[in-house]
């Protein structure tokens, strides 16, 4: 139902409160003066008050005009505002430049303001765009408040009668955030889609070791990578990425969670000095990060600095220690060149097992359709049906047989009761943090305890968040197809491979099942169109596939010639 019809009509109030006595009561240590200066002061003002300044909060940048601030709940806005004024949360002369008048202001409300001087220039009716460039060479880009802007007017009697507020406490309202999330990435939005009943979540216990943060400095230290991140992304030239680079933290923090975000800042740095060719500065980066896939790019930019030797050095201890099956897939592709350029011999790995393969030639559909699509029609049978999963059935099946194990109340895992998953998915250490709890689940799989597991799982869990489980697309029809014909063996094999490195093995899976329930078999299938080719992740799943006896094939489809 639309967010009008919630019943409540200060749902975001009531969640924005919830925050505010979630982080004081569980953070009272790490609060600064200022944060307790808010809240103690939020919580004394006149509800409309409150309701204005969570409006402004939830909504997108710092500038608002009072006019389009119209809400049923909260009343007569400039009223509403005043105790907001009072407090320096809301300012009324912010200094506004023109690029943010512009955005302020519709084109009409332009033309009152600069009117003549358009006329003037011949932009009175052009786009807006153009009319900003032409006022910028005018020399009117230094910033000014409301009032001073309104001066500027030059059709009296077409005047603008609205006011502009500016919010002055998103930053701290932000850092608040955090706390709550243990992230940025999260927003608000979060609240309204579980009270819609879009979302739902798993209930754990939030114990006093349950932090996202133990220090003060961890807020600080976090602020400061999301900044670092953020200049990276907007640094167009070298200068700017030069600059964006100088303010990454050098040395590691001790906060585990906080260093595997850090290192992956620099993994990130790392490519977008790839982009703008600084070999350099990209090599410097990945020497000084952790990621898992820092040393194949540091030997690719030894190798673009014709530094052959050193890249053939670091090739050949990967390959004796490689971190992951991506590390390893990733030099052994460029060890026979680097072997070459120094001019060393290379004895060669075996070959992996080539998947089987099905050459289809089928002709165009007569309407749009994916070939993963025409290639499920094909092969579908009544005896033998045939349904696209992709990664979608294997993830949900462990994440039903694991359940217990992923939302496991552990130190660091979860922070608020609005995750969709532990905090440490995707860090190092997950799955042994939580070795026995994995065992204990995996064993279930050596008789048939791992069957009512699922399916209790699945009708006990129905629709609530996970990082695994697509409710949308496992239906019960599937489950039960699934349940009957998979192996558990073969189900163990895949489940330990995900565990092995869930940010990398939980995608590549094959995109068909097929299933023939009265043989109790199956068979995966990746689909290939014409002129498409297997992705690296994808061939180790094949790789992986055939060595365990699970059978797999590739499916290349190809059109009919012309006559």
């Amino acid at each position: 139902m639309p967010i009008a019809t919630l019943p409540n009509p200060w749902y975001y109030l009531d969640n924005f409160e919830f925050v505010l006595r979630w982080v004081a009561r569980r953070y009272p240590d790490l609060l600064s003066d200022d944060e307790r200066s808010f809240l103690d002061g939020f919580h004394a003002l006149p509800r409309p008050a409150r309701g204005l300044l969570v409006r402004m909060v939830m909504r997108k940048g710092t500038l608002f005009r009072a006019g389009k601030l119209n809400y049923g709940e909260i009343g007569d806005t400039a009223q509403a505002a005043a105790p907001l004024i009072r407090l320096g949360w809301v300012n009324l002369a912010a200094p506004l430049t023109l690029d943010e008048l512009f955005r302020l202001l519709t084109r009409t409300e332009i033309g009152i303001l600069f009117g003549d001087t358009l006329t003037r220039l011949g932009l009175k009716t052009a786009a807006k765009a153009a009319q900003l460039e032409a006022l910028r060479e005018q020399n009117m880009d230094d910033p000014r408040t409301w009032a001073q802007w309104l001066e500027y007017t030059q059709t009296p009697d077409a005047a603008i009668d609205d006011t502009i507020y500016q919010i002055c406490v998103l930053p701290l309202c932000d850092r608040l955030r955090l706390m709550f999330f243990g992230n940025l990435r999260q927003d608000w939005s979060e609240f309204v889609l579980a009270d819609l009943g879009l979302y739902a979540y798993e209930q754990v216990g939030f114990p006093a070791s349950a932090r996202a943060f133990v220090s003060r400095q961890d807020i600080d230290d976090y602020l400061q990578l999301h900044g670092c991140r953020e200049q990276i992304e907007m640094a167009d030239d070298e200068a700017s990425l030069a600059t964006a680079l100088q303010a990454i933290p050098r040395q590691p923090f001790d906060n585990e969670w906080l260093e595997s975000r850090r290192t992956r800042l620099l993994f990130r740095a790392g490519q977008q000095c790839e982009r703008h060719r600084l070999w350099q500065h990209a090599l410097d980066c990945y020497m000084r990060s952790a990621e898992r896939g820092a040393r194949a790019r540091q030997i690719r930019m030894l190798e673009r600095l014709a530094q052959h030797k050193q890249a053939l050095v670091l090739a050949r201890e990967a390959l004796c220690a490689p971190r992951c099956e991506a590390e390893r897939q990733a030099v052994d592709r460029m060890l026979p060149r680097l072997s070459r350029l120094c001019g060393s011999s290379l004895k060669r790995r075996p070959a992996a097992l080539p998947a089987l393969r099905i050459d289809l030639t089928l002709p165009p559909p007569a309407l749009p359709m994916r070939v993963e699509d025409e290639v499920r029609a094909y092969l579908h049978e009544p005896q033998a049906p045939a349904f696209y999963v992709e990664n979608t059935l294997i993830n949900s099946l462990f994440g039903l047989l694991c359940w217990d194990a992923i939302f496991a109340c552990i130190p660091g895992a979860f922070f608020h009761p609005y995750q969709h998953g532990p905090a440490d998915l995707l860090q190092p250490g997950f799955r042994q943090r939580r070795d026995a709890l994995f065992a204990a689940c995996l064993a279930q799989l050596n008789g048939q305890g791992y069957l009512q597991t699922i399916r209790r799982n699945y009708q006990a869990k129905r629709g609530l968040q996970s990082p695994f489980v697509y409710w949308g697309e496992l239906t019960s029809d599937l489950l039960e197809l699934a349940l009957a014909c998979i192996a558990p063996s073969h189900l163990l094999a895949v489940f330990s491979r995900m565990l092995d490195d869930i940010r990398d093995n939980r995608a590549g899976l094959p995109d068909l099942v097929q299933f023939w329930p009265d043989e109790g078999r199956y068979c995966l299938i990746e689909v290939k169109g014409p002129g498409d080719r297997l992705q690296d992740n994808q061939l180790r799943w094949l790789a992986y596939c055939r060595e365990h006896g699970i059978d797999v094939r590739v499916c290349h489809v190809q059109r009919p010639a012309a006559a």
